[in-house]
């Protein structure tokens, strides 16, 4: 197929693409009613759309005769299938149904015979010839008059009384389900109002017949239909239907409070019968819910919960009323639906209750669990002390050093407690040093200081499988870390060093400075602040030491 050729026939294409959209969109909605007559009457609009293709691009007159043909037949099921649709759709009887449907498709049967008998009689196809035309030829044939029968008493007949039947349908609605009945209305009518045309003898485009653009127009806003106004999803059901099947009461009031209309719910709620309360006021009507008069005051739609006693007992009810207005805001009456929700009441207490013991059960067992925890770690600590005598007391003063400055640089509480587990088991990695290491009296070589540098390592290998300790790592395996970089194990710098270990290493160096050891005396207080002031910017973090210093030149540390 040439450019040309393909431009030519590509609005025909694209109109073939929107029909078929349109049934792909109702096939997935066919278990509405009239929606599985409607994909008959789409789907004979495609099959139309593709005999009327086949026919511009075949090159020969019994070709292009064929596929007319095909599109007689499928056109007639496609006003066929419309006309049972909006029978469905308005809940049309008739009253004798066989004798209708015989009149019906008699013309129908009567052109099929005819389609294939044309060669006879030519009643169909008067004086068949080709016309030429740019990229296609055309086929061209004199309107018989039983093709002006046909057109009228069934094409035209047959549509116009079903949109007859959705505008009449569509006057007795309102909202939304008017909307979708003018929609319909207007979507099948458009390319009825199309086919006028070429009866007339009138030519918009080179083709005599401009079906399938109109069946686009037309199928187009249904598409619109069924996207704005929900065509195939809100199916309009009768008020009674929707009035006696709620399982909620239901109640109409006018401006003066009488009671209009009322379901089956509410009067079984308040055990009356429906002549005891039409016509009264509301207040007597409905005595068991005196409450609802409070609420009838406010023009405004409210929404509340109330509750009524009843044997001792209190039930509780949602309580909606709405306000009828006509056109000029004035009040016409009230809506009233209430909705028992005393089970839910009574849930939602149990709910509560279970709630709240469940959260002190959880406490207690996250405070025991915590407690045991903690009890643990200073097992731990104490084991290492035990095993280091000259540390004895080390991890307690540390740690107690470390939260002074956490809280003030007024950490949470919550990220304290995790500075004080990490401070407890800061030296937990020294527990894979040997002791001939470990107690070594005199200067270690290169290889047992390379051996004591793995303790924080092997302190990362103990605790990180223990979920508890995730957060109290940060000390145990980085407070060797260095401010300039040159600390270990991970040779971190700056603020990549964890706040909790860049404090405890000013805490553990002004420990381990002012005690005795076996290999170090304990240093004067003034050369210990004096080295730290010496060490910030390098090992320490500068804005942590002012703050450690601060708090020395306090008397606090």
């Amino acid at each position: 197929m040439s450019r040309d050729e393909f431009l030519y026939v590509a609005p025909y294409l694209t109109s073939l693409l929107i029909t078929l959209g349109v049934f792909i969109y109702t096939w997935n909605h066919r278990q509405v009613r009239g929606a599985v007559t409607y994909l008959w009457f789409i789907g004979a609009q495609a099959l139309s759309i593709i005999g009327f293709i086949f026919e511009l691009i075949s090159p020969s007159l019994n070709l292009k005769i064929l596929w007319d043909m095909f599109q007689w037949v499928t056109e007639s099921i496609v006003i066929l299938a419309f006309f049972i649709f909006a029978i469905e759709v308005a809940e049309r009887k008739f009253r004798h149904p066989r004798l209708v449907w015989s009149l019906i498709l008699i013309l129908p049967f009567i052109l099929i015979l005819l389609l294939l008998t044309d060669n006879f009689h030519h009643l169909i196809y008067h004086n068949p010839h080709l016309s030429k035309s740019d990229p296609f030829t055309i086929l061209e044939y004199g309107f018989t008059p039983f093709v002006y029968i046909y057109t009228i008493l069934f094409i035209y007949l047959l549509t116009f009384y079903g949109v007859g039947l959705l505008l009449r349908s569509a006057f007795k609605s309102s909202g939304t389900y008017r909307a979708q009945f003018l929609i319909l209305a207007l979507g099948f009518s458009a390319p009825i109002l199309g086919s006028i045309f070429p009866l007339l003898g009138v030519t918009i485009g080179p083709q005599r017949d401009i079906t399938p653009i109109t069946v686009a127009v037309g199928n187009m806003i249904i598409a619109f239909g069924l996207f704005r106004y929900g065509l195939f999803d809100l199916v309009p059901i009768a008020r009674e239907k929707i009035m006696e099947n709620m399982a909620d009461p239901m109640i109409v009031l006018d401006v003066y409070d009488r009671v209009v209309d009322v379901n089956q719910a509410a009067l079984k709620k308040v055990n009356k019968k429906y002549s005891e309360v039409e016509g009264f006021q509301a207040k007597t009507a409905l005595s068991e819910w005196p409450v609802i008069q409070n609420h009838l005051e406010n023009i405004q739609e409210q929404t509340t919960t109330i509750a009524i006693k009843r044997k001792g007992e209190n039930s509780f009810y949602e309580l909606s009323i709405s306000p009828l207005t006509d056109n000029k805001k004035r009040l016409l009456g009230h809506i009233i639906v209430v909705h028992d929700i005393t089970r839910h009441k009574n849930l939602e207490e149990g709910y509560r209750q279970l709630s709240e013991e469940l959260e002190e059960r959880v406490r207690e067992r996250t405070e025991e669990l915590a407690e045991a925890y903690d009890t643990t770690l200073e097992g731990w600590a104490r084991a290492l002390e035990l095993r280091d005598k000259e540390t004895e007391g080390h991890s307690r003063r540390v740690m107690e050093t470390t939260l002074k400055v956490a809280r003030s640089m007024k950490i949470s509480e919550e990220d304290i407690e995790q500075i004080r587990r990490g401070s407890i088991l800061h030296d937990i990695g020294k527990m894979g040093i040997p002791d001939e290491i470990l107690h070594k009296p005199g200067k270690l070589t290169i290889e047992e200081r390379s051996i004591i540098n793995e303790h924080p390592g092997t302190a990362y290998k103990l605790l990180a499988p223990i979920p508890f300790l995730k957060k109290a790592l940060d000390i145990p395996y980085s407070h060797h870390e260095k401010w300039d970089g040159t600390g270990y194990p991970q040779g971190l710098k700056g603020n990549e060093i964890p706040l909790a270990a860049r404090i405890f290493a000013i805490a553990d160096v002004w420990d381990a400075l002012g005690s005795n050891r076996s290999y170090n005396q304990a240093w004067p207080r003034e050369k210990i602040i004096a080295y730290i002031a010496g060490e910030s910017g390098r090992h320490f973090d500068p804005s942590i030491a002012n703050i450690f210093l601060g708090l020395v030149e306090k008397g606090e540390i």
